[in-house]
């Protein structure tokens, strides 16, 4: 009698701790951990902020125990897509699992994944402990690319094409609400198409036309202070998150006052919406350019893809990570989100008019646009997960995988 009774104690133990990372992973996907409090995960499932204490002890321990089930679905979906004998199949795979996810979370079949991209914001150890988790399911995503096949790949590409391929996964569900859930598998199999046979139309090499990275930034005087200034608090954002990117940070980085930051800027959100600003035109700055190249689609789409990559690890960069958009309120988020969408429009407008004269193969370019939208914001943290590459080979390494095909030499 006793043990069914300790039996029915820990099933409903672990159906309350269920139901309060549910909705903790909501308001964390939503809000981000700034906006993750005990206090609004108890309200959510009816309890007490005493209860929800009895589960997780701190913000923080609740926060990493929402991320922790989106790494422990990562490192076991890897697992699985690990059993299949050759690459593309396991790449599929992940694909299929991935998708599916989403498609039951879509149609409220299972609860929501946590947003791997605000990992930053906690404090330690938390943070330490699902970094730790997180690079051990990187480690197992990355051989995927372990076969004879694939020799020839070095540790750092197969590392870069690893983050690039993580990027796809988790960006996906960004963009696929504007989906119904039913055509969830065959927006999987032409994702899966896009990162097996790229971008280019057979018989097509990689030669971007180079651009020059400083007419991409801003320009000089008193805009050129500005250009520093926001330049300063992407880098610390993009490092640390939103919540370790303090204003105190922010100004001792550029040895000025806080009365210089608040000269500049009226609150932090406003600063995040500033950076993303920049972050959006460098990135019209270069598609202009790319589409006054004399060139064709799959030249003018290559140099695009080629310059912002090398921009990310230039003196001028990097572009602001949409991992920061978690900390902005919603309707602002809405915002950034829309003009992220508009420069993959316009992407996508190149890809069409490429298919169109035949220079880009036959892809399906609303998804193939997101995909590079995802992979050229990945750019930025290139050179933390391949150390000591130059942003000179960093296009090669990082934007021709996907625009060549992910296996391609």
């Amino acid at each position: 009698m006793s043990e069914r009774s300790s039996a029915r104690s820990t099933d409903r133990f672990e159906k309350k701790r269920e139901a309060i990372l549910d909705a903790a992973t909501a308001i964390l996907n939503r809000e981000g951990v700034k906006g993750l409090t005990l206090g609004v995960a108890a309200a959510a499932v009816g309890l007490s902020t005493t209860s929800v204490t009895y589960y997780f002890k701190r913000k923080d321990d609740l926060a990493a125990a929402c991320l922790m089930r989106g790494v422990d679905w990562l490192c076991a979906a890897a697992d699985e897509a690990m059993t299949l004998p050759t690459p593309p199949e396991r790449l599929r795979r992940l694909l299929e699992l991935r998708l599916e996810r989403l498609r039951q979370v879509a149609v409220g079949e299972a609860a929501a994944l946590a947003s791997l991209a605000d990992v930053r914001a906690l404090n330690n150890p938390q943070r330490a402990q699902v970094t730790e988790a997180f690079m051990a399911g990187f480690r197992k995503v990355r051989g995927l690319f372990e076969s004879p096949d694939l020799a020839w790949l070095g540790r750092g590409r197969r590392t870069a094409r690893t983050h690039m391929l993580l990027e796809q996964l988790f960006w996906a569900a960004a963009w696929l609400p504007k989906y119904d859930p039913e055509d969830y598998p065959r927006i999987c199999e032409r994702m899966y198409d896009i990162l097996i046979g790229g971008f280019a139309a057979p018989g097509a090499e990689w030669a971007p036309t180079p651009m020059p990275l400083a007419e991409l930034a801003a320009s000089e005087g008193q805009e050129n202070g500005r250009e520093t200034f926001l330049l300063a608090a992407t880098r610390l954002i993009n490092a640390r998150g939103y919540k370790g990117a303090s204003v105190d940070k922010i100004s001792a980085e550029l040895n000025v006052t806080k009365g210089s930051f608040y000269h500049h800027h009226d609150a932090k959100d406003d600063l995040v919406v500033a950076c993303f600003d920049r972050t959006f035109e460098v990135m019209r700055r270069v598609q202009r350019l790319a589409m006054a190249l004399p060139q064709n689609q799959w030249i003018r789409l290559s140099s695009a893809a080629a310059a912002i990559t090398e921009y990310q690890l230039s003196e001028y960069g990097p572009l602001l990570r949409t991992s920061a958009l978690s900390a902005l309120p919603e309707a602002i988020r809405e915002e950034q989100v829309a003009h992220s969408n508009r420069v993959s429009d316009r992407f996508a407008s190149m890809i069409s008019d490429g298919i169109a004269e035949g220079s880009i193969r036959p892809v399906d370019p609303a998804i193939a646009a997101q995909m590079l939208n995802a992979t050229l914001n990945a750019g930025a943290e290139l050179g933390f997960w391949v150390q000591g590459v130059t942003q000179k080979a960093a296009p090669a390494i990082f934007a021709r995988p996907l625009l060549m095909g992910v296996f391609s030499r």
